[in-house]
C-alpha cells in the first residue's frame, strides 16, 4: 500500500495532510459566482430582462431563502434550483419588469432550469474526478453555507462518499465568513490547522476566514458577482481549474 501511494498525485502546496472544500461555486460552477451563472443562462434562454433587473431578483430570491425554510432537507439540487429560479422569475413579474403570460413563465422557467442543471452535472462530474484522485491521499471535509440539504445534493452528484464529514451552515448555526466554521472543519479532520488547506471560490467567505482559522487557502478564481479586485498574493495558491491543485 505504501508503494502504491507514491504513485498518487500530490497537491502543489507542500506539507498538507487534509483538505477542506467549499461546495457552491467551487465544485458546481468552476469558481463562478452563482448569480453570474444564472444570469448567463437567462441570456441564453432569452428571458427579456436586463442584468440590473435580474440582480434585484437574485438578491430577493437569496434573502427569501435565508429567511424562510423553503428548501427541505430531502430536496435535490434540481429541486433547489427550481425553487430559486421560480422565486426570481416571480419577482421579475410582480415588479413589472417582465410581462409574462403563465405559459411563457413556465416555459422560460423550465428552459433555464434544464440548461443550468445540465451545466452543473458536467461541472460536478469534472470536480468528482479530481476529488476521487485527491481522496486517495488526503482526508477531505466539506464546509458550506447551504440550506440543510447539502448531503442530498452530494448524493445526487456522486460525491457523498468523498468527504469524511460535512459541516453545513444551516445545521451548525455558523455561516461563512465566520472563520469558526472552518475551525470545525479542522476539528473534523483531527489535524492542526497549518496542515490543512481550504479550497473555495469566494475571497471574502472562503479565503480570508480560512487564513484567519490558521489554514492555507486556495482561491478558485472565477467570474465574480462584482468587479472588486482582490490581492492575489494573499491566498496560498490561485487556480482557475481544480486540476491545477496538483503539482
Amino acid at each position: 500500500m505504501t508503494a502504491d501511494k507514491q504513485l498518487y498525485r500530490k497537491l502543489k502546496i507542500e506539507n498538507i495532510r487534509g483538505i477542506i472544500f467549499d461546495y457552491g461555486g467551487t465544485l458546481d460552477t468552476r469558481g463562478d459566482h452563482w448569480g453570474k451563472v444564472l444570469w448567463h443562462s437567462y441570456v441564453r434562454q432569452a428571458v427579456p430582462v436586463s442584468e440590473e433587473q435580474f440582480r434585484e431578483a437574485y438578491v430577493h430570491g437569496e434573502r427569501t431563502l435565508a429567511r424562510n425554510p423553503i428548501i427541505q432537507s430531502h430536496y435535490t439540487f434540481y429541486q433547489t434550483l427550481s425553487v430559486k429560479i421560480r422565486l426570481e422569475m416571480e419577482f421579475l413579474i410582480t415588479s413589472g419588469y417582465w410581462d409574462a403570460s403563465e405559459e411563457e413563465f413556465h416555459g422560460k422557467h423550465e428552459a433555464v432550469l434544464n440548461d443550468l442543471y445540465e451545466e452543473v452535472k458536467a461541472t460536478t462530474a469534472h470536480s468528482r474526478t479530481v476529488l476521487e484522485e485527491l481522496s486517495k491521499t488526503y482526508p477531505m471535509v466539506l464546509v458550506s453555507n447551504f440550506y440543510g440539504n447539502i448531503n442530498e445534493v452530494l448524493k445526487e452528484f456522486g460525491m457523498a462518499h468523498l468527504f469524511g464529514q460535512v459541516i453545513e451552515s444551516a445545521v451548525v448555526g455558523i455561516r461563512k465568513p465566520d472563520h469558526r466554521i472552518f475551525s470545525l472543519g479542522v476539528e473534523a479532520l483531527n489535524m492542526d490547522s497549518d496542515d490543512v488547506v481550504v479550497v473555495g471560490d469566494s475571497f471574502y467567505k472562503d479565503i480570508e476566514p480560512a487564513l484567519k482559522a490558521g489554514c492555507k487557502a486556495v482561491w478558485f478564481k472565477g467570474e465574480g458577482w462584482t468587479e472588486d479586485h482582490s490581492d492575489e498574493s494573499i491566498p496560498t495558491q490561485v487556480i482557475t481549474d481544480l486540476e491545477q491543485l496538483f503539482a
